[in-house]
């Protein structure tokens, strides 16, 4: 074994107050950004995700944002455990979960527990410190008005770095981002506790109980979060179901999902090119009709 994963050893001991020395070592998936590999010593497990040491303080700010959700004890989440840097490796150790796929009756409890979620709210939206969208930044400024957050720190950043990665929408952009408050008429929404990157690839189950992971934690309006799941294929009609039982959406939710899942396809492109640009045009084409 390496310095690296000595220092995580003992760091793991010291924060869990239980000596550990590792007995197994093997990598697993952890997605597009990160290196991830599960420890164990016989007795305990532990998920630990790696990446460079520039990356620490996402590791920072994934951890704050599930301690964020944990706290309104709802959804299930991995627990962080401790986060820190050895050498030129950042790293975040986490509760390890036997993670199994979604079912009908999991997807139907998340989405009860999600909308009991969005119910944990503050008086602004954004959160106490900046973390990212998959890899790219993600500016979390407080603001008290909404409209103005998503105007400036989610369309309006994600359109400027399309811009420099050579997709200029800008003109069209511009008209999008001068009447987004068409959209909020007869609609204000509540700075809600959002997970913020809510598709399949980040939900899991225990037998019934949902978990989900790999945030991307702010306050703003709870229609962001269901927008997001709709966009990779959606989840199960029981999760839909579930939730407007539990907290009713807007019939205004219906336009409103496109100008929200447009942060994310933007951030698609910006993150990995190809056909996200053209899915974007679109998607703004698609929202100007609605301001006409």
């Amino acid at each position: 074994m390496d310095d690296t994963w000595t220092i995580i050893t003992k760091h793991i001991s010291e924060t869990s107050g239980q000596p550990f020395s590792v007995g197994g070592l093997h990598d697993v998936g952890g997605g597009c950004i990160n290196n991830a590999a599960v420890l164990q010593d016989g007795a305990r497990r532990y998920f630990v995700k790696t990446n460079d040491a520039a990356r620490m303080g996402m590791f920072e700010a994934e951890a704050e944002g599930l301690r964020e959700i944990a706290r309104t004890r709802t959804v299930r989440v991995p627990q962080p455990l401790c986060w820190g840097q050895a050498g030129g490796v950042a790293y975040l150790v986490l509760e390890f979960l036997e993670l199994g796929g979604t079912d009908s009756r999991s997807f139907e409890q998340l989405g009860r527990q999600l909308a009991q979620m969005h119910r944990a709210t503050r008086d602004r939206f954004g959160w106490q410190i900046d973390n990212t969208i998959g890899s790219t930044p993600q500016i979390n400024t407080l603001s008290s008005d909404w409209v103005d957050f998503w105007r400036q720190h989610r369309l309006g950043f994600q359109l400027d770095l399309a811009a420099r990665h050579g997709r200029n929408m800008r003109n069209k952009g511009e008209r999008l981002l001068a009447g987004l408050g068409e959209f909020f008429r007869d609609y204000r929404p509540a700075p809600s506790l959002l997970h913020g990157d809510l598709w399949g690839g980040n939900v899991g189950s225990i037998g019934d109980q949902p978990v989900i992971f790999d945030p991307a934690v702010y306050y703003g309006d709870r229609e962001t979060d269901l927008a997001m799941t709709e966009l990779f294929g959606g989840f199960s009609a029981q999760f839909y179901q579930a939730y407007q039982e539990t907290w009713p959406l807007d019939p205004g939710y219906k336009v409103r999902k496109t100008l929200y899942n447009l942060y994310h396809v933007l951030n698609h492109f910006n993150l990995f090119g190809g056909g996200y640009g053209s899915q974007a045009e679109h998607m703004i084409d698609s929202l100007l009709v609605e301001l006409r």
